[in-house]
């Protein structure tokens, strides 16, 4: 695959036309991909369905083929591209995130300090448990032995509108469809924040199963009932009671599942969440908190910044964000955003510089609407003008070398190389050479992105469909195979 430094040598001063006037729709200026782009098009999953497809050459920002590149569609996780690249361009690739443990600070010689303790969130979706870790030994190691007040959880850099009412109740357990704070905590690597991981295990054949929950430190935070029990096969759901934390897992797990069977479920109030595994590691260090756990606003005057964690790079979270298609992130970059001149950060501030990234892109709005950051709302709207446009931006800005190696790689079999295009288009010469977005709803898929043809020339590509028989993403990797095979 080409390196990026190879990618900016193909990008003359020519690519300003995408910050100005738009180029004529479906401006042709090489016909034999125009040609085959529209043979690809004129299958009838593609006719059948609301769909805009556009392809562009990524040297001169030119249309060069496409159907419908202004049709208003459903983009699902193609809204995602819009979202990295407005983070990427508002907070810049080097910011990272931080979590701050504060008190009124004085400790006593017996290590009492006379304060409650705050942890305080500035919205990172990668905090987890061994980094509340490491800030309770770093209190331990200033000579704390016991806080006198309560752990006040301190999640007020977003607003209190956890859940996006655009998502539907029915997605509320759903580890996809996570509550979104200041203050959370990520149960794995993946960073799918506000949630937790539970896993049952085989005992004896017919016997209930054994539930375990990862944090371990958050069982205490959850109710679990279990209704699993040990059988031949494994088939294990999980679903939360709307407004509380009492988590149903059903169904059986497999007396051969050693490894038992895992599900993940979002929680009710993360701050809270992240809190609760903040004083267990606390306590694992040995310093106690006398009071309860509480959500709270940590006080203006008299505070100490006792402890601090910074997370890693929001460039390096491109990867993660846009392989796995992780929507917590998604939603935590949007509220950033919207806390960025003062918290705070709440959706509708954060989808404003969606909008201003669009504008910026000289991508036209007429056609997309916002709800969200992740694409899970069904009322979100984008169009493939708009979505290429916004590629082709990306590519003359200092970040884009972030951008750029976040989308899934066509079969790469590397998770974090592949992420969502692991298993399509292998053994093609798209593999490798396409650097897509894909989008994924009930009637809904989409696939955007990068190509580079076996020619070493770059394209850049939307598809948008929604559909109500046969789905057409068939027709997207052909389309992508199409680009990739072409010479000019």
């Amino acid at each position: 695959m080409p390196t990026i430094r190879r990618l900016a040598l193909l990008l003359p001063t020519t690519l300003a036309l995408v910050a100005g006037t738009a180029p004529p729709a479906h401006a042709v200026t090489n016909a034999a991909l125009a040609s085959q782009v529209a043979a690809v098009l004129r299958d009838s999953r593609v006719t059948a369905s609301t769909n805009g497809t556009l392809v562009a050459d990524a040297a001169t920002g030119s249309e060069l083929a496409g159907r419908n590149a202004w049709q208003s569609a459903v983009p699902a996780s193609n809204m995602k591209i819009v979202t990295a690249g407005a983070a990427l361009r508002t907070l810049g690739s080097g910011y990272r995130f931080k979590t701050e443990a504060i008190a009124r600070w004085s400790v006593r010689a017996d290590g009492s300090v006379p304060s409650s303790v705050y942890l305080k969130g500035y919205g990172d979706p990668s905090l987890m448990e061994s980094d509340l870790r490491a800030l309770a030994q770093n209190l331990r190691a200033r000579g704390v032995r016991r806080f006198t007040g309560n752990l006040v959880a301190d999640g007020s850099f977003f607003d209190g509108a956890y859940y996006n009412s655009a998502w539907g109740t029915q997605n509320a357990s759903q580890y996809y469809a996570p509550q979104i704070a200041g203050l959370s905590l990520a149960p794995n690597a993946d960073f799918d924040a506000g949630t937790v991981i539970v896993t049952a295990y085989p005992t004896r054949s017919g016997a209930a199963a054994r539930i375990a929950v990862t944090p371990a430190s958050a069982a205490s935070y959850v109710r679990i009932v279990n209704k699993v029990k040990t059988g031949r096969s494994s088939s294990v759901g999980v679903a939360r009671t709307l407004g509380t934390n009492t988590i149903t897992v059903t169904g059986s797990v497999a007396t051969s599942a050693s490894g038992g069977s895992r599900r993940w479920v979002a929680v009710h109030r993360p701050d809270l969440y992240a809190a609760t595994v903040f004083r267990a590691q606390l306590a694992a260090v040995g310093i106690s908190v006398a009071g309860r756990t509480i959500a709270g606003v940590t006080p203006a005057a008299g505070r100490v910044i006792v402890a601090t964690d910074t997370s890693q790079t929001i460039g390096e979270l491109m990867r993660p964000f846009l392989k796995l298609s992780n929507n917590a992130i998604a939603e935590h970059l949007l509220k950033t955003m919207g806390a960025r001149t003062s918290a705070p950060g709440t959706t509708a501030k954060g989808i404003a510089y969606l909008r201003d990234y669009l504008r910026a892109a000289g991508a036209p709005l007429t056609g997309t609407a916002f709800a969200d950051g992740s694409g899970l709302a069904r009322s979100n709207r984008l169009t493939a003008r708009a979505l290429t446009r916004a590629l082709l931006y990306a590519q003359r800005q200092p970040w884009f070398g972030a951008f750029y190696a976040g989308p899934p790689v066509a079969g790469a079999t590397d998770r974090m190389t592949g992420g969502t295009l692991s298993t399509r288009m292998r053994g093609t010469a798209a593999a490798g050479r396409v650097m897509a977005k894909t989008g994924s709803l009930g009637g809904v898929t989409s696939l955007s992105g990068y190509v580079t043809a076996v020619d070493g020339r770059r394209y850049v590509f939307s598809m948008l469909s929604n559909y109500r028989s046969s789905s057409p993403r068939p027709v997207e990797d052909r389309l992508a195979i199409t680009i990739a095979s072409h010479r000019r």
